[in-house]
């Protein structure tokens, strides 16, 4: 129930176009249960009564006639308005939620998207969303409109003749019960599909993206069997979800077939008994509003189905909304004009879960427009550094400072326009050139986007392609080779001007030697004048760098020049050596 009322809440901003919408319910409600009252009139005064002249009561059925067409009429172009009215309603409800969720995603800090396939979060942003976008749109305001409906049709039937309706109303509690118990069956079917549907995402999500490895190592009966078994489990939890389904309408049908047989049983002996408590008008109207009432009861009964629906998604939702934002801006976050550069880790310890350290006591400092290079085997922590540093994560013990403030202490927004980064895996978004260089920011205009294209060589490709610089391109950066991804790339880090700059120098091992070189002097353009750290795999930037750190098993065991750790020895030179035998 606090998962509904949460949900309703979205509506509050938008309460006057709800209450305009209730009205025109209300009004709805008593023009079209007027209609068998006017069948009542109709049949008692104009056909059953002799007492009136036959002039009087053709005058009076033509009377009557208009009248029951012009409210007939009036209702039905009022329900249109207000089943417009609702629908435009839901879609700025379902339009805030789906905002509210994106904005929530981009919030969340890596740790987060380290545990959770992105299928799962596919699912909640799409197919979660729209499976709530039906009950919003048309369930709620709807829900309320036929239960004005129900409750206006009782309130008539009552008014026309307590005794039917009393009669009527002994059956419902059984019909309730029945249906509350289908309910319930449905909301734990639901939760099946949405369990199930975001697991298939996930796995078609992962293979996907890793089809190279799947083809390369003929995995593809492997793949096939893996997606043939969550699929079959998601066929069966659609399967119960129907089969409970299914049992609404004829739960409905039933109660008013029941409805009728009493209407019929208790107002035709009433009828045929001559008493005067049941007129064949009374009779002729009732049985209109039983009809009438089961109507909105079977759309209350398939709106509960789709609510159920709704309650199985809108609790994933909910649950990605409730998450824990770990990497929070302070309260007074510190926003320095200019940063000068020096970096430190003040006995830093840091661990991706539990007490698995990854980083342990690291402390180093780097000063202004140094050039760092940090080396080590796999595994060693140098990439967490570069994390640490724009607080993607943040540290379990000690502190990371920058110009002598706590990373912490920054807003992360603002610490992370400060800082760039070249990783060897560039990506590309879908979009031109122009707008992969600049990311559509706007402080950054087309001249600047040319001009960083230029520094880092770029340009002379770009001025190549088709269209150039609106030349459109695709999430892989089809057509572009692996040097010419990571020159746009370099070209995005330098349009953004950086005060801080990572470089993973990985980014040059799979290119040509003429590729290389440009990468090569785009990179020292880059780190001109830049506090610069580099996650160093190649001899020309360890050669180059100004002081190296070595890494080992999350710690630093050594640091200082090339030369000077050559002198010294030990497990540098062992990197150095297996490097300086290694292919480039």
């Amino acid at each position: 129930m606090n998962t509904a009322k949460r949900l309703l809440s979205y509506s509050l901003p938008y309460w006057r176009w709800l209450l305009l919408a209730l009205i025109l319910i209300l009004i709805t409600t008593l023009a079209v249960n007027a209609l068998p009252l006017i069948l009542q009139r109709i049949t008692d005064a104009c056909f059953v009564s002799t007492e009136t002249p036959a002039e009087k009561r053709i005058t009076l059925l033509f009377e009557l006639g208009a009248v029951f067409l012009f409210l007939a009429a009036f209702g039905h172009i009022i329900r249109y308005a207000q089943a417009l009215l609702t629908v435009w309603i839901g879609q700025k409800i379902i339009y805030d939620l789906r905002l509210a969720v994106f904005q929530k995603v981009l919030r969340m800090h890596q740790g987060y998207f380290d545990r959770t396939a992105v299928g799962t979060l596919m699912s909640r942003v799409t197919s979660d969303i729209e499976r709530l976008q039906h009950f919003v749109t048309e369930g709620v305001v709807g829900s309320i409109a036929d239960l004005f409906m129900i409750f206006g049709i009782m309130g008539y039937m009552l008014f026309m003749s307590p005794i039917l309706s009393l009669t009527i109303f002994a059956t419902l509690p059984l019909l309730f019960g029945v249906m509350y118990f289908v309910n319930v069956k449905l909301r734990d079917a639901n939760r099946d599909i949405r369990d199930r549907q975001a697991r298939l995402n996930a796995l078609v999500q992962e293979d996907l993206t890793g089809m190279t490895t799947i083809q390369l190592f003929n995995r593809e009966a492997a793949a096939i069997s893996d997606f043939n078994e969550r699929n079959t489990h998601l066929r069966s939890a659609y399967f119960d979800e129907v089969r409970w389904f299914s049992l609404y309408f004829p739960c409905i049908e039933s109660g008013q077939a029941l409805a009728i047989l009493l209407t019929l049983a208790v107002g035709g002996f009433s009828i045929l008994s001559g008493s005067e408590a049941i007129t064949l008008g009374t009779f002729i109207a009732f049985l209109a509003y039983v009809r009438n009432f089961f109507h909105p009861l079977g759309s209350l009964s398939d709106k509960a189905g789709s609510f159920q629906i709704a309650m199985a998604s809108v609790e994933r939702v909910f649950n990605l909304l409730d998450e824990e934002e770990q990497i929070k801006n302070p309260d007074s976050p510190v926003e320095p004009n200019r940063i000068a550069g020096s970096i430190a880790f003040n006995d830093v310890w840091f661990a991706y879960t539990g007490e698995n350290w990854v980083i342990k006591n690291l402390s180093f400092s780097v000063e202004p427009g140094q050039v760092i290079a940090v080396v080590g085997a796999t595994g060693a922590g140098k990439s967490t550094i570069i994390n640490l540093i724009g607080r993607f994560y943040d540290t379990q013990k000690g502190a990371v400072t920058i110009d002598g403030i706590n990373v912490r202490d920054f807003n992360k927004h603002d610490l992370r326009s400060r800082l760039g980064y070249v990783f060897q895996d560039p990506f590309i978004f879908t979009g031109t050139v122009a707008d992969n260089i600049g990311l559509q920011a706007p402080g950054i205009e087309r001249s600047e986007i040319i001009r960083a294209a230029k520094t880092v060589n770029a340009h002379p490709f770009i001025e190549a392609m088709p269209q150039g610089y609106d030349t459109e391109l695709n999430e892989r950066g089809e057509g572009l080779s692996l040097g010419q991804k990571q020159l746009l790339v370099m070209a995005r880090a330098l349009a953004q001007n950086p005060e801080l700059l990572f470089v993973l120098d990985e980014a040059t091992a799979s290119v040509d030697t003429a590729t290389e070189m440009l990468i090569q002097d785009a990179l020292a353009k880059l780190m001109a004048n830049r506090t610069s750290i580099v996650i160093a795999h190649r001899l020309s930037t360890i050669r180059h760098a100004d002081r190296i750190l070595v890494m080992r098993h999350g710690e630093l065991i050594d640091h200082g020049t090339h030369d000077e750790l050559m002198a010294r020895g030990g497990y540098y030179k062992q990197l150095y050596e297996l490097l300086l035998h290694s292919p480039e």
